[in-house]
């Protein structure tokens, strides 16, 4: 069974952590209603994506 030698220290702890971080997300005005959607993403609101009506919209 594998048996770490050393400690490891903190430093590199986190270096190994660095990329556990969460990625912002990308936001872009939408054309048709000018509130903030996500790029690539279904508008909920009105069921548009790319154009199109994609989802019927319940009131």
């Amino acid at each position: 069974m594998a048996v770490p030698k050393r400690k490891t220290s903190p430093m590199k702890r986190n270096q190994r952590r660095s990329h556990h971080a969460l990625d912002t997300t990308n936001w872009v005005e939408d054309s048709h209603t000018g509130e903030p959607k996500r790029r690539h993403h279904i508008d909920l609101k009105t069921g548009m994506y790319r154009g199109k009506q994609v989802v019927d919209v319940k009131d």
